[in-house]
C-alpha cells in the first residue's frame, strides 16, 4: 500500500497537529533553561538517594552474611566435637553393657546411658542449628546477588542522567548565547527547550512511578525479613521470594527507561529494526496485535534525522498505547531517496481533533514541533470510534 501524497492526505481529512507557536523572549527562555536544569539536577539527587539506600542495604546484607558464616563455622566445629564425643559415649556404653561389674554395676551403666543420651540430644540440636545457618547463608547470598545487580543498575542510571544533564545544560547555554542576536534562533531554541523539558518530566515521572517505588518496596521488605529472621523462617523465605520479584520488576522498568532515553539499536541497526523491537515489546506487554510494513529498501541515513524520525513514530505509538485502547497497531514505513515517511494506524477509540487542538495537548504539539525542526511534517486524522492515523514525513539530507 503506497503512502498518500500531501494532496490526498488533505482531502482525506488529515489535520496538522498542535496550534500556533508563540515567540519567547530570550530572558524568559534563559529562566526556563535554568529551572529545567535545576529540576533535572533535583531528579538526579533523588535517584542518587535511591542508590545510596540500596548501597546501605547491600552493606547490611554483607554484614549479615559474614555474621551467619562465622556462626555457621562455629556450629560446624561444635557438631564435629559433639559427634566425636557421642561416638565415644556409645562405645563406652557398649563396653559397660557387656561387663557391668567391671565398671561399677548398674550405677555405671545408668551413668553411661544418661551421658550417651545427653550427647545425642545436644548433637541433634546442633545439627538443626547448622542446617538453619546454612539455609540463612544461602538465602543471604541470593539476596546479595540481587541487590548487587540493583545497585549497579542504579549507579549506571545516576551516571547517565548526570551526563545528559551536563550535555543539555551546556548545549542550551550555547543556544541562548546565539539567540541573543537572532530572533529566529530564539524561536528555534524555545522549541528545543519545550521538547527537552517534557522529556525530562517524562523521565522523572517514569523513575518516580517505576524504579523508585520498587526500590522503596525492596527496602521495606528487607526490613521485614530482618525482623522475622529469628522468628519465622518460612515467612522470611516468602518475603525474599517477593523481594526478588520486585527487584526483577525494577530492573525491567529501568531497562525500559534506558531504552526510551536512547535505544542502542537505533545507532547499531537503524530505524526499521528498532521499530520492530518496539512493536514486539508492545505486543508482549499489552497484548496488542502489531504489524510493521516496509515500503522500499531499508537504508541508513544521518543520525539526527534517523533518531528524529524514530522519536516521532515512538510518540505516535505511545499515544496509541496509552489513550487509544487499541487492539491492533499497524506501522507503514516508506524509504525514498530524499525522505522517509510513516503512517501509524490504530483501531482504537479515536478522538475529536478540534477539541484536542483547543486543549493544546503537549504530546501532539510536541510531535508537530519536532517534525518542523527536522524540516518535515506530522499530520493526524481521527474520529471518535473510528481509530487514528498519524502521518509523519522527515526529509533526508546529507551530513554537512
Amino acid at each position: 500500500m503506497a503512502i498518500k501524497t500531501e494532496t490526498e492526505r488533505s482531502s482525506s481529512g488529515y489535520q496538522p497537529l498542535g496550534g500556533k507557536v508563540t515567540n519567547i523572549d530570550s530572558k524568559i527562555l534563559d529562566k526556563i533553561v535554568r529551572h529545567t536544569v535545576a529540576a533535572v539536577d533535583k531528579s538526579r539527587s533523588q535517584i542518587y538517594e535511591i542508590y545510596e539506600a540500596s548501597r546501605r542495604e547491600l552493606d547490611n546484607v554483607r554484614k549479615d552474611l559474614e555474621r551467619v558464616k562465622l556462626a555457621s563455622a562455629a556450629i560446624i566445629n561444635t557438631v564435629d566435637e559433639l559427634e566425636r564425643l557421642e561416638r565415644r559415649s556409645r562405645i563406652h556404653l557398649m563396653e559397660v553393657s557387656r561387663d557391668p561389674q567391671r565398671y561399677g554395676g548398674e550405677t555405671a551403666m545408668h551413668a553411661a546411658y544418661t551421658e550417651a543420651s545427653r550427647l545425642q540430644v545436644e548433637l541433634a540440636v546442633a545439627r538443626e542449628k547448622e542446617l538453619n545457618f546454612r539455609q540463612q547463608r544461602d538465602q543471604l547470598e541470593v539476596r546479595l546477588r540481587s541487590l548487587s545487580e540493583t545497585v549497579e543498575k542504579a549507579e549506571n542510571l545516576v551516571a547517565q542522567v548526570g551526563a545528559v544533564m551536563g550535555y543539555l545544560g551546556n548545549q542550551m547555554n550555547n543556544v541562548i548565547c546565539r539567540m541573543e542576536s537572532l530572533e529566529e534562533r530564539q524561536l528555534f531554541g524555545a522549541k528545543i527547550i519545550k521538547a527537552q523539558e517534557e522529556e525530562r518530566r517524562r523521565v522523572a515521572r517514569d523513575i518516580h512511578d517505576g524504579p523508585a517505588q520498587y526500590m522503596a518496596n525492596v527496602v521495606f521488605r528487607a526490613e521485614v525479613c530482618e525482623r522475622l529472621l529469628d522468628q519465622d523462617l518460612e515467612r522470611v523465605r516468602e518475603e525474599l521470594q517477593e523481594l526478588r520479584s520486585q527487584v526483577r520488576l525494577c530492573l525491567q522498568e529501568t531497562r525500559k527507561i534506558i531504552f526510551d532515553l536512547r535505544p542502542m539499536t537505533i545507532d547499531d541497526l537503524g530505524l526499521a529494526p528498532t521499530l520492530r523491537r518496539m512493536l514486539d515489546t508492545l505486543k508482549e506487554r499489552y497484548d496488542i496485535v502489531t504489524e510493521l510494513r516496509i515500503i522500499g529498501e531499508e537504508k541508513r541515513f544521518p543520525s539526527v534525522q534517523e533518531v528524529g524520525a524514530f522519536r516521532l513514530i515512538q510518540e505516535a505509538l505511545t499515544n496509541a498505547e496509552k489513550h487509544a485502547k487499541a487492539g491492533k497497531i499497524v506501522v507503514k514505513l516508506e524509504f525514498r531517496s530524499d525522505f522517509v515517511s510513516a503512517v501509524v494506524e490504530d483501531d482504537g477509540i479515536g478522538f475529536d481533533i478540534q477539541a484536542n487542538r483547543a486543549s493544546n495537548s503537549f504530546g501532539l504539539v510536541g510531535m508537530r514541533e519536532r517534525a518542523e525542526l527536522l524540516g518535515g511534517e506530522a499530520l493526524v486524522n481521527s474520529q471518535l470510534g473510528h481509530g487514528t492515523k498519524v502521518f509523519i514525513k522527515v526529509p533526508i539530507r546529507p551530513d554537512r
